[in-house]
């Protein structure tokens, strides 16, 4: 669908969570080899886009100052690439609200490129289409061809290697952060001379969100420890969550330091959200639901 002329368009950047993270190699060339389950939501940024003379990018939102100082953001790098691909100039007004933690395990910036390239596809009437843009997504960053698609997806590769998840049952998903920032490299370097795990065996469905936990709990997110040993308040965020009534699964995403719970439907996620600390960040909903993101054109 292209946008009319004179409208604002958006564009949700759901929060990419990390199932289980195995690290099952390294390459020659330093980048680790993994194994990943990847879901998408609760929580989102969100991207706005108009016509414009040039390419801008404002960014406001409760986590936007943390991307102030940026000389160029991601949005941005992903606004040009899909540009040259196209052949066209790049022109449009950007507006990232920035509701995701920044460093936080979670895809924020991968999210926000991912949203850029189907927005702005859509705004300069390219008519790409999700394979193409995640063919484009990879010169980005390893999250940003999954980011893309923002549907489940299995995860290989350096992470851009993608193949169908199990079909998922209804569940709901805590995701929560104590305020710190963990930078990826650091997580990975704090991971040095730890044994590589082996790939998971995955069923091609779940019945429902317990028999899910049980085949998640013999998995694990192989970052958790050394992201734990930089940042103690990860570990106090885990044992939170698993005292939380009806918490089926509580596990680090990504390099951390953001958390999530596993529950079996949205409604006892957000009952749980509201019993943790009210300094930490937190969102509660069911995957796939992004409900701090509207989209669609509206009226300039």
């Amino acid at each position: 669908m292209t946008v009319p002329p004179g409208a604002v368009a958006a564009e949700p950047a759901p929060a990419k969570v990390n199932l289980f993270l195995h690290v099952t190699g390294r390459r020659a060339d330093g980048y680790h080899l993994l194994d990943s389950l990847a879901v998408f939501g609760p929580a989102a940024d969100s991207l706005e886009a108009a016509s414009a003379a040039a390419l801008t990018l404002a960014v406001d939102g409760p986590f936007g100052a943390a991307l102030a100082g940026e000389a160029d953001n991601l949005v941005l790098r992903a606004a040009r690439t899909l540009a040259e691909a196209a052949g066209v100039v790049p022109r449009a007004a950007l507006r990232l609200s920035k509701c995701l933690p920044v460093a936080s395990g979670i895809g924020g910036g991968s999210a926000d490129a991912a949203a850029a390239l189907r927005l702005l596809d859509r705004l300069w009437g390219l008519g790409f289409g999700a394979d193409r843009l995640a063919g484009l997504a990879a010169a980005l960053g390893a999250d940003v061809p999954v980011c893309v698609l923002s549907h489940p997806a299995r995860m290989a590769g350096v992470g851009g290697d993608l193949s169908p998840a199990p079909v998922l049952p209804a569940c709901g998903l805590l995701l929560a952060n104590p305020g710190a920032a963990l930078e990826t490299p650091a997580v990975f370097r704090a991971r040095a001379g730890a044994a590589f795990s082996t790939p998971a065996v995955l069923p091609g469905r779940w019945a429902d969100a317990a028999a899910m936990a049980r085949d998640l709990r013999d998995l694990r997110n192989d970052l958790e420890a050394p992201a734990i040993a930089l940042c103690p308040p990860v570990g106090e965020v885990l044992e939170a969550m698993r005292a939380l009534p009806g918490c089926l699964l509580a596990r680090m995403s990504g390099s951390g330091a953001t958390c999530f719970g596993l529950f079996a439907d949205g409604a006892a996620a957000r009952r749980a959200a509201a019993l943790l600390p009210a300094p930490w960040w937190r969102e509660a909903g069911e995957p796939g639901t992004t409900p701090n993101a509207p989209a669609g054109p509206r009226s300039g």
